[in-house]
């Protein structure tokens, strides 16, 4: 069910997945840089019945249903997400234990979090597509998402998630991912700090980044499980969803045996 969480004055949009089973971690969602709750569909709910571990899902503000979150977004955005606003949501929502799952910009909040000394109650990490530092690749096809948003059918597909938001939601993580400054951002740093087990999916024809940040995920975390998915982009929880339900399943059931 949609519902919404108040951080100070402000309200972010949530959807929580309760279960029966009260002492497994609550297994949280962090979606992409134009996501929102609505576009992970059906896959927390699978991944919650999956594992007995409730869920919550939510839109970051600036996107969704969320309250907007003002422009221009700083170059450090992520660290922002990473450091201040989660940490206040497992406040708020009386989480204290719990597995990060995030997606694209999600995972790289999630790596910056887990990484840092917010991260108490962290029992796991699980990314897709996970950004640790900025390639030309990406900045490439983020420049292209301009071009489609403005001449194309891409502000017309995010409007039916993001609503009064749309705008807010697409400027700002695009204007900061084609800030000059951008393409010195790296979170590397954090992946040494992490301590919990990882697990770090990424498609084999990620169109937004190349190997060469799962590589350094790899070998910069101690306990990590990385995957290279066959016919995959982006998003592995949509394009291949039974793999990454079955990979992340038997990740989670580990940890919580």
């Amino acid at each position: 069910m949609t519902d919404f969480l108040k951080l100070g004055n402000k309200k972010i949009e949530v959807q929580w997945y309760p279960v029966e089973q009260k002492d497994h971690p609550t297994l949280i969602f962090l979606h992409e840089g134009l996501g929102c709750t609505r576009m992970w569909k059906n896959f927390p709910q699978m991944l919650s019945q999956n594992t007995g571990c409730p869920a919550l899902v939510f839109s970051r503000f600036g996107y969704g249903n969320s309250d907007p979150s003002p422009l221009p977004w700083k170059v450090n955005f992520m660290h922002k997400e990473a450091l201040n606003v989660l940490p206040a949501i497992l406040k708020t929502a009386h989480i204290k234990n719990y597995i990060l799952i995030g997606h694209s910009d999600g995972g790289s909040i999630g790596i910056v979090f887990s990484g840092s000394s917010c991260s108490n109650g962290l029992k796991g990490l699980i990314t897709e597509a996970a950004h640790v530092f900025c390639e030309q690749i990406t900045v490439d096809c983020i420049r292209q998402a301009k071009v489609n948003y403005e001449r194309h059918n891409l502000k017309q597909g995010l409007k039916k998630y993001h609503g009064k938001n749309t705008d807010n939601a697409f400027r700002g993580w695009n204007d900061v991912w084609l800030h000059p400054k951008f393409v010195n951002w790296n979170i590397e740093k954090y992946l040494d700090k992490i301590t919990v087990p990882m697990l770090s999916l990424q498609g084999k024809d990620d169109q937004y980044g190349t190997a060469k940040q799962i590589e350094s995920i790899k070998r910069h975390v101690t306990q990590v499980e990385t995957y290279l998915i066959d016919n995959c982009s982006h998003s592995p929880h949509s394009e291949q969803p039974d793999q990454t339900l079955k990979i992340m399943t038997q990740f989670i059931l580990h940890i919580i045996a």
